[in-house]
């Protein structure tokens, strides 16, 4: 047994780089509905947050017309882009490495739960994870409260002997609320230079194999 019993990733710039998809799928919105495309450094803040959030954020339009962006995102990323992805170099070693010392791996992901299930098990994370927990459909969901429903199933006896891994501000947010240490990583793309100061976390990985130290 590692140093915790429970480990809990994110996905999007953890485990996968899925931002070829993840754009297209904004770029195809953005299009269809005649709006001003963003600038590239704009477009990659979608990645990560939740999707009405991002659209929201960027053009300021009211609470329908988010939706209906949304949806039309949804559809598109679901149909057409939510394989185009990569894993992230050794990130796997990782994976065998927390299973082979009887770690149990899990899953927290602001992805919707049936889009994470097809990635998790396209790319073969599927059979390595233990629980996994994704948004819901109206995206009530916020990122603390998808890493408890990581730590009711896992039935510690303490959030202490949980980790999570991610490489966002929203990430370290939801850890910290949902009282679990933090581990960020570096070479996904959520973390800013300017923001890591405000981060409080246990350990920051530059690549996928520095985990295996920390866990």
């Amino acid at each position: 047994m590692g140093c915790f019993r429970l480990v809990i990733f994110d996905v999007d710039g953890t485990l996968l780089n899925t931002s070829e998809g993840i754009l297209e799928s904004v770029r195809y919105t953005i299009k269809k509905y005649g709006l001003e495309m963003l600038e590239e450094s704009v477009l990659k803040t979608f990645i990560g947050p939740p999707i009405q959030e991002s659209f929201q954020r960027a053009y300021h339009l009211d609470e329908e017309t988010v939706k209906k962006l949304t949806e039309t995102f949804r559809d598109r990323y679901k149909s057409v882009d939510l394989l185009k992805a990569v894993p992230y170099e050794g990130i796997f070693d990782v994976f065998r490495y927390l299973k082979e010392s009887g770690t149990r791996i899990a899953i927290a992901t602001y992805k919707r739960q049936d889009y994470a299930e097809i990635i998790l098990r396209h790319f073969g994370f599927g059979a390595y994870s233990d629980i996994i927990f994704g948004a819901d459909h109206n995206n009530k969901l916020r990122k603390s409260d998808i890493i408890k429903k990581c730590l009711s199933a896992a039935q510690l006896d303490s959030s202490a002997e949980a980790v999570m891994i991610g490489d966002s501000e929203n990430d370290a947010t939801g850890a910290k609320e949902a009282g679990v240490q933090f581990i960020g990583v570096t070479y996904g793309f959520g973390f800013q230079n300017q923001y890591m100061e405000k981060v409080s976390a246990l350990r920051m990985a530059d690549e996928p194999i520095q985990l295996k130290k920390y866990l």
